[in-house]
């Protein structure tokens, strides 16, 4: 019992983001386990794009804790933002051609939450506001954009690694917080709540 004590808690990233793993590989951090967290994203009503996030970023860690006692559990949740208005991971071509024409030749915001439970069940938090920019889009350049298919899935129907980074003419804030997981943040969090990040 007392060498097990001595074994640090696994980490578990409640997330099923491929690329919030390759992120967390990029400072050396390779979670023991990936157990995605199956809740309900539905924007509350008068629900602020700020405080959906965060809240996410909560329930999916509080959720994977429950099955995870005793362990660090790492969750996280973007929010792409024009205003009040929050742009859903686009699944359609429809909901694509609608975020793109939203965001073409102006700011928007992308939140990230990142919400850390540690072994002990304290809980920590922090949201990540970045300001993107995004050039004036021509015809033809969002209809090769939609056929390329890489808007599927994705908040506000873009990924900022991918072909859509061609479109960013500015980015003030934390680019990995757009990808997906701002690294700064998350380190600070997971090594206030005591987790040994190398």
């Amino acid at each position: 019992m007392n060498s097990r004590m001595a074994v640090q808690p696994s980490l578990v990233l409640a997330s099923a983001s491929p690329r919030r793993l390759d992120l967390l590989a990029q400072v050396g951090v390779t979670p023991d386990r990936v157990d995605p967290a199956d809740i309900d994203e539905t924007p509350l009503r008068d629900e602020t794009p700020r405080r959906h996030a965060l809240r996410l970023a909560r329930e999916k860690a509080r959720a994977v804790a429950q099955r995870a006692p005793g362990d660090f559990v790492l969750a996280a949740d973007t929010v792409v933002a024009v205003g009040r208005r929050i742009l859903p991971k686009a699944e359609t071509e429809d909901q694509a051609i609608k975020c793109l024409a939203l965001l073409s030749g102006r700011n928007h915001m992308v939140l990230t939450a990142v919400a850390v439970i540690g072994p002990d069940g304290r809980e920590a938090s922090r949201l990540v506001e970045t300001r993107v920019q995004v050039k004036q889009l021509s015809d033809v350049e969002r209809a090769d954009y939609l056929a390329g298919g890489e808007w599927r899935g994705k908040a506000g129907g873009y990924a900022v690694q991918g072909v859509a980074g061609g479109f960013i003419i500015g980015l003030h804030g934390s680019y990995t917080g757009v990808v997906g997981l701002p690294l700064y943040e998350t380190l600070n969090l997971l090594r206030g709540l005591g987790w040994n990040v190398k």
